[in-house]
């Protein structure tokens, strides 16, 4: 049995929707977002040993150098 239901979202977002649907070969807007729901609820993190020990060098370095302030900074800084 399935169940449908209806989501409203800016015009801008659902453009933006289609055009990564089709660009990831998505048959429609609707396939793209229940693949999305799936891999959020099912998916382990593909994070793997060795990425997850760069970062935590990365932490240390950085609380020893003080190479950031606030946690909003440090984002700040990745963003750009």
């Amino acid at each position: 049995m399935t169940t449908q239901i209806n989501i409203r979202m800016s015009d801008k977002l659902l453009k933006s929707a289609q055009q990564h649907a089709n660009e990831m070969g998505f048959g429609n807007v609707q396939d793209f977002i229940r693949e999305t729901v799936r891999e959020k609820l099912f998916e382990e993190p593909k994070v793997s040993k060795e990425e997850l020990s760069l970062v935590k060098k990365l932490i240390k370095v950085s609380e020893e150098k003080n190479l950031y302030g606030t946690e909003e900074e440090l984002f700040k800084k990745l963003r750009s």
